[in-house]
């Protein structure tokens, strides 16, 4: 019989910590290349004569290769282990990003994202591995690490980008940011290869194969992923819908440009990767994971309400810093019940079908908050997200009262 990888029975050892001292590296390089395009996206669509809606649709291709890829690439690695996909994934970015550079016109970008996107797909696996190694009690901390490396990658790409484009150069000054990034996914990919370890081991019962309708009706079923999963939509949705529409807002109500808007975003970046470093573990020990998840949701709520109220341009970025918080504690913490209420051999699948969930919200949160912008008013976006704050909340703390009720513990059969 063929053997399948199954979790192993998660230690908590110094040679775990190194493991997970590796992934961290590996996904802050890998998003740091994220970042180095992301900024680059409208110019580069610019030096393609795109229209503006030709560019958002370049952005919404990405997250649609992920809507698809997520709970592909979390059964799979489920089956076959998380090194090897996370290794084809990293690879399929390094050659999105080189291909991208050389996109002849704007619906060969489209189409280059949207395979970006689903060879991007691996933040399930990533979040797989973290809960392989890693005691169910100490999930949440370790969650808001992996957290934190996507965050600080997040912070430093933009920058990189800066130094590293020549706007002068015409197209080539745009692709000189993309091959950094593909050097960087190829350096990430080397890593996996000879610096992260397995962390599946081998069991003589392999997981059964479970078609993708097959894994929606199994988190339906389940009472702590089926509440979380709604959640991280809700959450995601309002979260999105108020990054799109904000340097917008911020135009409308206090004549920022670029500069301002970037600077703000990139202190929210700063206040979320420290939250989650040092902060989201601890809280989640000390409260437990659905309650911080519901505060969290709430104080992302109050972060949006206090823009809209904002009565001059100093208060933004300080509500700004209130929904970072909030934002630090919640997705960690998502992550965390999840694969406690996941049976071992289905941990990644239940996690693909949240970041599933997590792509539909920037999908569609998105086109919602700009519609509202434009029909109802500027402030409209950031009301409606505040407000889908508190059944988030409510169906967290439901989602805690789940488990004390079945007990599920996601822990490996010896």
């Amino acid at each position: 019989m063929n053997q399948t990888p199954q979790p192993q029975t998660p230690p908590a050892d110094a040679g775990d910590r190194r493991a997970l001292a590796v992934l961290f590296g590996i996904v802050f390089i890998n998003l740091v290349g994220f970042g180095l395009v992301v900024p680059l996206l409208p110019f580069f669509g610019d030096s393609l004569n795109a229209a503006p809606w030709q560019v958002a649709l370049m952005f919404s291709a990405y997250s649609v290769g992920q809507f698809f890829a997520e709970p592909f690439w979390g059964r799979l690695s489920d089956r076959i282990g998380r090194k090897p996909v996370l290794l084809i994934t990293v690879v399929a970015n390094a050659l999105g990003y080189l291909m991208l550079a050389f996109a002849p016109n704007i619906w060969v970008a489209i189409g280059i994202r949207l395979f970006t996107g689903l060879g991007a797909g691996n933040v399930s696996t990533v979040q797989g591995y973290v809960a392989d190694v890693t005691l169910p009690e100490k999930r949440a901390g370790r969650m808001g690490l992996i957290g934190a490396a996507f965050g600080a990658g997040f912070i430093a790409g933009p920058g990189v980008s800066g130094i590293l484009v020549q706007e002068d150069m015409g197209r080539l000054g745009y692709q000189l940011p993309i091959f950094a990034a593909c050097g960087l996914a190829t350096l990430a990919a080397i890593g996996v290869v000879f610096l992260l370890k397995e962390s599946l081991v081998r069991s003589a019962t392999p997981p059964a194969r479970t078609p993708f309708l097959g894994g929606v009706k199994d988190a339906a079923a389940n009472p702590v992923v089926s509440r979380v999963v709604l959640v991280t939509l809700i959450y995601m949705a309002g979260f999105s819908g108020m990054e799109s529409t904000f340097g917008l807002w911020t135009g409308a109500r206090y004549d920022w440009g670029a500069r301002e808007v970037a600077f703000a975003f990139m202190a929210v970046g700063v206040v979320s990767v420290f939250c989650q470093a040092m902060v989201t573990g601890r809280l989640a020990r000390r409260f437990g994971e659905s309650r911080v998840l519901a505060a969290g949701c709430l104080l992302f709520g109050c972060g949006l309400l206090g823009q809209m109220l904002s009565p001059a341009a100093w208060v933004v970025p300080v509500a700004m810093a209130v929904g970072a918080f909030g934002m630090a504690i919640t997705m960690p913490n998502i992550s965390a019940m999840i694969s406690r209420a996941s049976p071992p051999d289905r941990q990644g699948a239940m996690l693909g079908l949240n970041m599933a969930a997590s792509s539909s919200g920037r999908i569609f949160g998105p086109v919602v908050a700009g519609a509202m912008f434009s029909g109802l008013g500027h402030d409209w976006p950031l009301a409606v997200g505040a407000a889908l704050m508190i059944p988030a909340a409510l169906m967290a703390l439901n989602a805690g009262r789940a488990v004390r009720r079945v007990a599920v513990v996601a822990t490996p059969a010896e």
